[in-house]
């Protein structure tokens, strides 16, 4: 099958997308990626062929606005209205996008942010999709929106009714500008006042979550045409040498804490940097830290007891890790748990409060930490927690064999091949 996969938002957000591209290559469909123009050269190194999604992520997660409505935190009205107002656009854009990327292809495979495009393309070129998300939002009583940052957890029935008022306010917010890109861009008609939501649930349309069922099994109110799959890992580890410094450093002493914030920046990198730094040494722990975006700055000083890279394959790096202290960005969490080490979740916004308390309630990692609190006190606070006589190392051990046995991309892409008629 000609399978066009299309994928926005940051880094974290592409790669599990670039794992099932790559998964559903190997399975011998002819795949096409779309994704912001800063990951062509990382898509096409897996001999995959990209398509443009306008704008580079990087770039704009890095723009003073858009540093505002990171450190939104988990205020609902700040988070919608810098949604609006900054992923309001990237939105519209892949709708055209997705349209012209969808040319050709006999299955159209979107991410959450072209997904009303992939419905127009469905409904006007009769292309056959399968809905696929990295974070749940059909209605469960299990456990409330992750579209609504939040470090509570409600009873069945607000945990179902965030989900409502998550999604219908995403839709009321965005409507009439899709609208107008359909009507007057691609002159085709718009979408129903009631949303496009419950039209697919109706018919079924296979949806697919890649995490792990084993951290978060399927609500049993969910149909059977939604699927849990399994975490889409890119294994990059085999095409990556880890350079001698870092293995020195790793030979070195006890086994380091990992801490990095990926792709969220701050104002002031040096000193969030001093501020790790403090709290590992308060902790008594050695500490490897991933500069990523811009919330890490190497202070340029040699220590024996830190150790700053650029980037490494998270299945290699995190299993040598004791404890792991992130932004809680999906992708990395996945990549903490798998590696079956505690995790310490220090979120910014959007969906990472909502993975920090699903992390802490499984008992593999303390209660997040939101960003605008984080201190030196109470970050070594919460890595001692982890690592000393709170069961937390056993029970993330245990967490980590079953993902690492459950194989989400092949699950997903078989269910795929099933959704194009293979």
């Amino acid at each position: 099958m000609k399978i066009t996969v299309i994928a926005a938002g940051s880094r974290g957000d592409i790669q599990p997308y670039l794992a099932l591209a790559k998964g559903l290559c190997d399975a011998g469909h002819q795949v096409k990626l779309a994704t912001h123009e800063n990951f062509k050269a990382w898509v096409e190194s897996y001999n995959i062929q990209y398509a443009t999604l306008t704008g580079n992520s990087q770039q704009m997660i890095q723009d003073g606005e858009a540093q505002e409505w990171v450190n939104s935190g988990d205020d609902p009205r700040k988070f919608m209205s810098g949604f609006k107002r900054l992923m309001g656009p990237v939105m519209k854009q892949a709708i055209l996008d997705t349209w012209e990327a969808s040319k050709g292809a006999d299955l159209i495979v979107p991410g959450s942010l072209a997904y009303y495009g992939a419905y127009v393309v469905n409904r006007e070129m009769h292309i056959p999709w399968v809905q696929t998300f990295l974070q749940p939002i059909h209605p469960t009583g299990a456990f409330p929106s992750p579209l609504l940052p939040s470090y509570h957890t409600y009873g069945p029935l607000r945990n179902m009714l965030s989900h409502y008022v998550a999604g219908w306010g995403t839709w009321a917010m965005m409507r009439s500008d899709y609208n107008k890109v359909l009507q007057e861009t691609l002159g085709v008609r718009g979408l129903p006042f009631i949303g496009v939501f419950g039209e697919n649930e109706r018919k079924g349309i296979p949806a697919l979550y890649g995490y792990s069922p084993s951290f978060l099994p399927k609500p049993r109110n969910w149909a059977k045409h939604i699927h849990v799959t399994g975490y889409w890992f890119l294994d990059q580890s085999q095409h990556w040498q880890p350079p001698a410094d870092l293995l020195d450093f790793l030979d070195s002493g006890p086994a380091p804490v990992y801490v990095g914030f990926g792709s969220m920046s701050t104002e002031d990198p040096e000193a969030t940097t001093q501020m790790v730094i403090d709290a590992l040494h308060k902790a008594g722990q050695r500490g490897i830290l991933l500069k990523g975006w811009g919330a890490i700055r190497d202070t340029g000083q040699p220590s024996d007891d830190v150790f700053f890279i650029d980037s490494a394959p998270h299945e290699w790096l995190f299993p040598r890790m004791e404890a792991v202290v992130h932004h809680g960005g999906a992708g990395t969490t996945g990549a903490g748990l798998r590696a079956g080490k505690p995790s310490i979740l220090t979120p910014y916004f959007a969906d990472q409060p909502w993975w920090g308390m699903r992390v802490y309630e499984r008992g593999v990692g303390p209660r997040p930490i939101p960003r605008a609190e984080l201190t030196s006190d109470n970050l070594a606070t919460a890595i001692t927690e982890a690592l000393n006589g709170s069961g937390m190392r056993e029970r993330a051990a245990k967490l980590g064999e079953q993902i690492r046995a459950e194989g989400g991309v092949g699950t997903a892409v078989r269910i795929i091949e099933s959704a194009g008629g293979k």
